[in-house]
């Protein structure tokens, strides 16, 4: 940590990541407000625009403690765990009974499965880091992390407006069926690529392994 920096500047990386964990939290209770027919549409916008917000401050918390050198222990620990707890959280609730419609049919296109991947993945690749970090390897993010990072964070706002906007339509009209088509689909796509982008952190686990086997 740089020294000669305000103490302002060493605390709001953090403090960002903190508001981070509050804000999934909120969104959380939102997300699971008891009520006939699930979260209901103006929760879902309220919803997604804390998850939007969150996003931003895993952005911006990083970025200032690179540019300031204010990466502490605690901010290590703290902003995987709120990203982490944020997207998983989200998935989960997605993938819950709160959204189905009358007639049983799923609006945000999440299945239970799809929530339990998208964890297994991120189960598989903090595993591997912890495992071969702790030997000195390099397991920094890698590209394909960063595009299903960004991916999950456009998905979750967009698919509880569309699960709001569905709401807001007869249960029976071709629209609602069509937006329920279009959830299906951006769920399927981000759970194969959130699959997809733990093979290179696989490949790299097996090449580090192997380097670490010969010596």
């Amino acid at each position: 940590m740089a020294e000669g920096r305000p103490d302002w500047q060493l605390r709001l990386p953090n403090q960002l990541t903190c508001a981070r964990l509050l804000l999934a939290v909120l969104m959380f209770v939102l997300l699971a407000l008891p009520g006939e027919g699930g979260p209901q549409p103006p929760t879902l916008i309220i919803a997604a625009v804390l998850f939007l917000v969150a996003a931003l401050t895993d952005a911006l918390d990083g970025h200032l403690a690179r540019r300031w050198d204010a990466v502490s222990v605690l901010g290590r620990i703290l902003d995987p765990f709120a990203d982490k707890l944020l997207i998983l959280g989200s998935f989960v609730l997605l993938a819950g009974p709160g959204f189905l419609d009358a007639e049983g049919r799923l609006m945000s296109g999440v299945t239970p499965w799809m929530a339990v991947v998208i964890l297994g993945r991120e189960l598989l690749v903090t595993t591997i880091r912890a495992a071969f970090e702790s030997r000195g390897a390099d397991f920094s993010a890698s590209w394909s992390g960063k595009i299903k990072m960004i991916l999950q964070s456009c998905a979750v706002p967009i698919l509880m407006i569309g699960v709001a906007w569905q709401l807001r339509l007869p249960i029976e009209s071709e629209s609602r069926d069509a937006l329920r088509l279009v959830a299906s689909v951006l769920a399927w796509m981000t759970v194969l690529i959130t699959a997809w982008s733990a093979i290179p952190y696989v490949r790299r686990a097996i090449s580090a392994a192997s380097a670490i086997q010969e010596h």
